[in-house]
């Protein structure tokens, strides 16, 4: 099976460490992906662009609409897409598992959505420096000049600021599987995930 730019959609379990062959212990983020069923194939003459569309995560019920879209397939809840230079190893309701796409020592690329900050200051969110503490200075955590003056008499745009820090898409590349466990359905990557405990893993050959 061709599986170059294939992908997995998993769920972040959390972070533990092992031992590889030569003694070394290695940190290691555990995904939990289960097979995903390939929903939908997406083709250059009908699409416009070549890519598998699988699914995950099967539940009870779905809305009409999805339930359509998923005839005769089960009712996951998570469906994603990946781009691929061709189709032709895939068919509609194929179950992919992890040991059909990543062995050790592969590179991935491993997307999540980051904790959630909330409104954090530009100290916590930039890590700008802090003013003097003594001298009867005021200016403890504030951010100093934003701009020039009468010219040209407004701040840059883009300028680092305090604001809503975290809950972005963030993809990490070039990660390296350190062992695959297909019996128990578990991925363990090199190093730390964005996300929380729980939260949806997009995991793609780099």
């Amino acid at each position: 099976m061709t599986t170059d730019g294939m992908g997995l959609v998993g769920r972040k379990v959390g972070m533990t460490q092992v031992f590889q062959d030569d003694g070394t212990m290695v940190a290691v983020s555990v995904v939990a992906i289960e097979p995903n069923t390939v929903t939908r194939l997406r083709t250059q003459d009908r699409d416009g662009y070549t890519a598998v569309q699988v699914g995950t995560h099967v539940v009870k019920e779905l809305s009409k609409p999805e339930t359509g879209q998923l005839k005769g397939l089960p009712k996951v809840a998570t469906v994603r897409e990946f781009r691929v230079d061709s189709v032709d190893d895939f068919s509609v309701g194929q179950a992919v598992s992890i040991d059909d796409v990543f062995a050790a020592g592969d590179l991935v690329d491993v997307t999540g959505v980051s904790k959630g900050k909330g409104f954090a200051g530009h100290v916590k969110r930039h890590h700008f420096k802090r003013g003097p503490k003594t001298h009867g200075s005021d200016h403890h955590r504030e951010p100093g000049s934003i701009g020039p003056g009468t010219t040209p008499g407004r701040v840059y745009r883009g300028l680092k600021m305090a604001g809503h820090m975290g809950d972005e898409r963030v993809t990490i590349k070039k990660v390296r599987v350190i062992r695959t466990d297909p019996d128990r359905n578990l991925l363990l990557v090199k190093g730390t995930l964005p996300g929380a405990r729980g939260g949806l893993i997009l995991v793609k050959k780099a």
